[in-house]
């Protein structure tokens, strides 16, 4: 096969063996040589390309806890509080109050047929300084057409009155996770999914179904390729037969840009069935669509109230949150896939939920000795320095959300857990001091995925007003560079193909406009991504 040479302003390699250079050989999509031009030369004739000669080449970012929703959620209304770019480039600006969302939702309203719910995504209720909406402020926007308000952390939902009609929840209702006001009726909120699950049913809401039509796979591709990404997980997933059918179309095509890593749910079946489907998965995997990893949720979010806290539990004096799956049931599904040997990648935000997951993993490997499983906390953002410890003892990895500290920083400082927790949370420099492998995430469409904002957020910890919150939790800039590459490649058990620039891996870059081993830690997030490279195929973003 022929062998391209691409020559670039700087490559930076991640490798220790050879830090930079300004040469990548490539063939059969796989790295050949790297260095200068007489280092690469040696494998004899090749194409010189000097496409990227005024840019910068770093591995491919790795995504490692992403939705495909990334892609797919743009087919409803976003009524979020911050900017946010969609999938083909346009800019939707943020809502800054109650106001602004049922002003843009009545503008929504307007234009939809009369049987048709009005769903709209994004939005953040711990913004807004009138408390958390209720039914009858989505009432006035309309009283007869169903309405279902999406919180951005997919935890939570706010509904109309008659949306509640449908899904036939009233003062008698017990299900947990449905908020009730002072009369003992519900008040339109409703927390995690057993409550938000009639709802969806009646109303054909699918989200899921959303991350797996062709377009939604086609647009998270796009997603991916404006932050320079080139592998991305789809961190839940039912993955059933039609499912995988689809993915492998659409990842096989040499237009797609993207290596996609999705995960299967653990809670849609028992244990046994959950563990032979995710060895059935691994022997379906591709070049580009890696399969055989389960997703296991725990609690909700912290933001949301729903995250599960240890004393002193919540600063606002909210109740503690609600278990997704028990600690006792997380144990026996921890340990089942363990014996399977399954790769877990285990949903945690509050502490007393990383305690149970401890916990968990701790009883199955004991049980059944695993030397390489890579166990990944995901999340993790209230793990103190004993947990930490815990955690390297039982040989796990951590996947913290470092964007939380721009995005919700100021409001966990002031309303959820306090200051002193803040300061520690998503604890970075502790992870890597206690010696635990570490990578951040965005979780989009949590937060706009960008891997550069989120090693930007690892390295500053700066809030959204400006605060540095918890100085003694950054790490350097190279160490947050490795959290967005090598990191999360290591928790996917992919750091032998992917992750850095040496021979042998996949030929998987980001295009930048300029170095960040070389600017100002604060300006990292700010560096333009020209597009990618997979396999040694060139994917420039397109131009909107």
């Amino acid at each position: 096969m022929s062998i391209t040479v691409f020559q670039a302003r700087n490559i930076v390699t991640l490798d220790p063996n050879r830090a930079t250079a300004t040469h990548v050989a490539v063939r059969d999509g796989r790295i050949l040589a790297v260095g200068g031009a007489d280092d690469v030369a040696g494998w004899g004739a090749h194409q010189l390309d000097q496409t990227f000669a005024d840019k910068v080449l770093l591995p491919g970012f790795v995504e490692g806890h992403a939705h495909l929703l990334a892609g797919g959620m743009w087919k409803y209304l976003y009524v979020g509080y911050q900017d946010r770019i969609d999938p083909d480039g346009k800019l939707w600006k943020g809502v800054l109050t109650l106001e602004d969302v049922l002003d843009r939702m009545r503008e929504a309203d307007a234009k939809l047929a009369p049987d048709t719910p009005l769903i709209a995504w994004g939005f953040d209720p711990i913004f807004l300084m009138d408390g958390r909406p209720e039914r009858s402020d989505f009432d006035s926007v309309s009283a007869t057409r169903p309405i279902v308000v999406m919180h951005s952390n997919f935890h939570v939902m706010t509904v109309n009155s008659p949306t509640l009609e449908l899904a036939q929840y009233d003062s008698g209702s017990i299900v947990d996770g449905i908020v009730k006001a002072s009369d003992g009726t519900p008040n339109g909120e409703l927390q995690e999914m057993a409550a938000m699950f009639p709802v969806m049913r009646r109303l054909g809401i699918d989200f899921r179904e959303l991350g797996r039509s062709q377009q939604a796979v086609e647009a998270f591709g796009r997603v991916c390729n404006r932050v320079g990404v080139t592998t991305a997980t789809d961190l839940i997933n039912d993955l059933d037969d039609e499912a995988i059918a689809g993915l492998t179309r659409v990842t096989a095509s040499d237009d797609y840009p993207i290596r996609l890593v999705p995960m299967l749910n653990a809670l849609s079946q028992t244990a046994e069935e959950t563990a032979n489907r995710a060895v059935v998965l691994k022997s379906m995997s591709t070049d580009k669509l890696l399969l055989g990893g389960v997703k296991l949720v725990t609690d909700g979010s912290i933001q949301a109230f729903t995250a599960r806290l240890l004393w002193p539990l919540y600063y606002n004096g909210a109740p503690n949150g609600i278990w997704n799956i028990a600690p006792e049931q997380l144990k026996t599904l921890v340990d089942v896939l363990n014996e399977h040997g399954v790769a877990m990648h285990i949903h945690v935000n509050g502490d007393e939920a990383i305690e149970a997951a401890l916990d968990a993993v701790e009883f199955a490997i004991t049980r059944n000795s695993s030397p390489d499983h890579r166990i990944t906390l995901q999340h993790c953002q209230m793990a103190n320095r004993a947990q930490f410890a815990r955690m390297k003892k039982l040989g796990l990895c951590v996947n913290l959300f470092s964007n939380h500290i721009y995005y919700f920083g100021d409001q966990h400082a002031a309303i959820t857990i306090g200051p002193d927790r803040a300061a520690r949370m998503d604890g970075c420099r502790t992870a890597l001091d206690y010696g635990v492998p570490l990578a951040v995430h965005s979780d989009a469409p949590v937060t706009p995925m960008g891997p550069l904002t989120c090693a930007w957020a690892a390295a500053n910890r700066l809030t959204a007003s400006g605060a540095v919150l918890g100085k003694s939790e950054c790490i350097s800039v190279d160490e947050a560079l490795h959290a967005v590459t090598l990191g999360p490649a290591y928790t996917l058990k992919l750091d032998g193909e992917v992750g850095s620039i040496e021979v042998g891996k996949r030929a998987d870059f980001a295009v930048l406009e300029d170095d960040p081993t070389q600017i100002n830690p604060r300006d990292l997030k700010d560096i333009e991504v020209w597009g990618t490279v997979l396999g040694g195929i060139i994917h420039k973003i397109p131009e909107n």
